[in-house]
């Protein structure tokens, strides 16, 4: 068992931080700073005893290969036991297995493992994740493996999918929730405990910046966006970290424990997440 998975077991409120590696097409000057920043980070954070996302190909744009700059980078600057790569099926498969050999080689334990967004960028390697993941298992991978669900879609199909043996998982993250709508996320909850879904589930909050209409419209492709509720918020002078808090004290409301926050910016991370944290 890695020690992500075990602390997801243990009854501890969990939340991590989802970061993005810098975009592939940044000149190299730029690249090197942005990697900096996020080098330093995901030190601050882990050392700090926190655990840290590494996204792949968000949003269909392709990003850095995270692991090997982490890998020739941190070193020993960081307990990687703390750091979670992501991994999309949107490369060939053979980069795919290769990729998750090396995570397990070089020391994380743990690896989520996704489709990607079909709509856009480089086309999926297999349909579905749960065939990636059944793979990189079969190849003897000790790896703790995450998927995906969606609070926001069908819960009794959503469940399904957990509960099935072909999952091949042993956590999963959810889309991003919200305060402004948690009816879906209650019905999810209310699902799986009925029937008895006990997998660990990381919800997604999103750390809303500002309610810019444009801003708003452009994550609305991706993420479910309370347009109206951040923006009677954001002109009240909801501050940012206030908002980003009452999801996650919303969401401990009903039961939910585990989470992971999107969207934090790469200098000065943990003072923010911190900060949310306070409120929380």
């Amino acid at each position: 068992m890695s020690f992500f998975l075990d602390t997801l077991r243990s009854d501890r409120l969990v939340v991590a931080a989802e970061l993005r590696p810098p975009r592939a097409e940044l000149a190299s000057s730029d690249g090197m700073d942005a990697w900096i920043d996020t080098y330093h980070a995901v030190r601050t954070l882990t050392r700090r005893e926190r655990f840290v996302f590494l996204t792949d190909s968000a949003v269909g744009v392709p990003e850095e290969d995270n692991l090997r700059h982490l890998i020739v980078n941190l070193g020993e600057d960081a307990p990687l036991e703390r750091v979670v790569p992501f991994l999309t099926s949107k490369h060939p498969l053979d980069y795919c297995l290769a990729y998750a050999d090396r995570a397990r080689q070089h020391g994380f334990g743990s690896l989520v493992v996704l489709g990607g967004d079909a709509r856009v960028g480089a086309a999926r390697s297999v349909e579905h994740a749960w065939q990636l993941r059944r793979q990189i298992r079969a190849r003897g991978s000790e790896l703790s493996l995450g998927g995906w669900a969606n609070p926001y879609r069908d819960p009794a199909r959503q469940v399904d999918y957990l509960l099935d043996p072909d999952f091949t998982g042993e956590f999963f993250l959810t889309q991003v929730v919200s305060h402004h709508d948690p009816a879906p996320v209650e019905r999810f909850l209310n699902e799986a405990d009925r029937r008895g879904a006990n997998l660990p589930g990381l919800f997604g909050v999103f750390y809303f910046r500002s309610a810019r209409p444009r801003t708003l419209a452009l994550l609305a492709d991706f993420i479910p966006v309370p347009a109206d509720g951040l923006t009677r918020e954001f002109d009240a002078g909801v501050p940012t970290e206030e908002i980003c808090a009452r999801t996650i004290r919303a969401m401990v409301g009903l039961g939910a424990r585990r989470f992971y926050v999107s969207n934090l910016p790469l200098r000065r991370t943990h003072e923010t997440l911190n900060a949310i944290l306070d409120r929380v």
